[in-house]
């Protein structure tokens, strides 16, 4: 088992933190993987090519979404945070404050 990913004995973590460890670093991953893409598309001259980049682009983006809902569904307050910050117009630095409190 990969011990690279936990700062605690993983032995000692119960199995809904292992979960939840494994979950946060598919979500690195994925954040990682969106950002290649994005590097790539950006120099990428041929069409056809980028196109299929954009494609698998969107791909890493819904995992990411996907992974980010499952923990904002085990985190209740995470969840109330993110409605606050997420899909509004508004300053994004102000909403974040307005989260915090």
């Amino acid at each position: 088992m990969a011990s690279d990913q936990y700062h605690e004995p993983p032995e000692e973590l119960s199995a809904e933190t292992r979960t939840f460890v494994r979950m946060i670093t598919s979500l690195k991953e994925e954040v990682e993987a969106i950002n290649w893409y994005e590097q790539r598309i950006s120099i990428e001259s041929d069409a056809e090519a980028k196109a299929i980049m954009k494609n698998a682009q969107n791909e890493e983006f819904k995992h990411f979404g996907m992974d980010l809902e499952f923990l904002l569904r085990r985190k209740p307050d995470w969840r109330e945070m993110m409605k606050i910050i997420l899909f509004t117009d508004k300053d994004i630095v102000e909403k974040g404050e307005e989260a915090e409190d």
